[in-house]
C-alpha cells in the first residue's frame, strides 16, 4: 500500500528519480507495520532469530524435564527437530547444551524468557508460536502431562496471557492434529475443527471465516520468517496451518449441506 503511494506521491513531486525514491521509502513503511523493527533492519532480524533459537531448545528441555522424566520419544522428537533445521555438528553440539541447561532440575528459566520478552517481545506472533512450538514438543509422547501444562501455563502468564487466551491457544493447537483429510465430518470431528480455530458451533460464517484467516496469517511463512522465526523452524507452523485449513474446510462442507449459519 505505501509502496504505492510513495511512487505516486514521488512521481508527482519529483517526477521519475522521487518516484524511485519513493518505492523504497514506501517499501520500508510496509515491511515495518508487517514485520516490525525487524523486517526492516537485518541486524535486529538476526538478533531474534539467534533468541528464539535459544528459547526454544532451552524451553524444550526444561519442559520435558516437567514431568521428572525425559522420555525417549521427547529425546527423538529433539532429535528430529535438529535434524530438520539442518543444523551442522557445532550447531547441533549448541541445541543440546542448550537443552540440557534446561532440563537441570536447578536452572532458572525466567531470566531467557525475559531476554525473549526484551528481543522478541514486541514483535507480533512470535511469542504464541513459542508456545505451538512447545505445545508440539509436550504432545510428542502421546499427551500433555499435568505438570508440562503447568509449565505451559506460567510461560503463557509470563507472555503475558491470561487462563483463558492459554487455555484457547492450547485448544487450537491440541485439536489442529487431529485431522486427516478425506475423513467423515462426524458431529466428534466437527467440534475438534471448531475448538481448531478457536470458535464454537453458534459462530457466525464471518467470525469462522475471520478466525480462519487470522491464524493462516500468524502461520504465514513470510511472515514469520519476517519477524525473526528462522526459516527452517517454520516447517512445524506449516503443519499446523495445514490443520487449519483442513478443520476450516470440514467446517464450510458441514455448513453448506446443513444450510449454513
Amino acid at each position: 500500500m505505501f509502496k504505492l503511494i510513495g511512487v505516486l506521491l514521488g512521481f508527482y513531486f519529483f517526477s521519475f528519480f522521487g518516484a524511485f525514491i519513493g518505492y523504497f521509502l514506501g517499501s520500508f513503511i510496509d515491511r515495518y507495520k508487517a514485520y516490525g523493527l525487524g523486517g526492516v533492519n537485518p541486524l535486529s532480524q538476526s538478533q531474534r532469530q539467534s533468541v528464539f533459537l535459544e528459547t526454544v531448545f532451552i524451553s524444550m528441555g526444561k519442559l520435558a524435564k516437567a514431568d521428572g522424566h525425559i522420555s525417549q520419544d521427547e529425546i527423538d522428537h529433539v532429535e528430529q527437530f535438529i535434524q530438520k533445521l539442518g543444523m551442522s555438528a557445532e550447531h547441533r553440539q549448541q541445541a543440546i547444551a542448550l537443552f540440557k541447561q534446561g532440563a537441570d532440575a536447578n536452572f532458572d528459566i525466567k531470566p531467557n524468557l525475559n531476554k525473549f520478552i526484551a528481543i522478541c517481545g514486541n514483535t507480533n506472533d512470535l511469542k504464541q508460536m513459542l508456545l505451538v512450538y512447545l505445545i508440539v514438543m509436550a504432545l510428542s509422547d502421546g499427551h500433555i502431562h499435568s505438570d508440562e501444562e503447568i509449565m505451559l501455563k506460567d510461560i503463557a502468564h509470563h507472555f503475558g496471557y491470561d487462563q483463558a487466551a492459554f487455555k484457547q491457544i492450547l485448544d487450537m493447537v491440541l485439536n489442529q492434529s487431529h485431522f486427516a483429510s478425506g475423513q467423515t465430518p462426524t458431529a466428534s470431528r466437527l467440534d475438534d475443527a471448531y475448538k481448531a480455530l478457536g470458535v464454537s458451533k453458534e459462530s457466525s460464517d464471518h467470525e469462522i471465516k475471520r478466525a480462519y484467516r487470522k491464524l493462516m496469517s500468524q502461520y504465514h511463512p513470510d511472515k514469520l520468517m519476517g519477524q525473526g522465526v528462522p526459516e527452517d523452524m517454520i516447517a512445524v507452523a506449516t503443519e499446523q496451518a495445514k490443520e487449519v485449513q483442513v478443520a476450516y474446510d470440514l467446517i464450510t462442507t458441514s455448513r453448506i449441506k446443513g444450510g449454513g449459519s
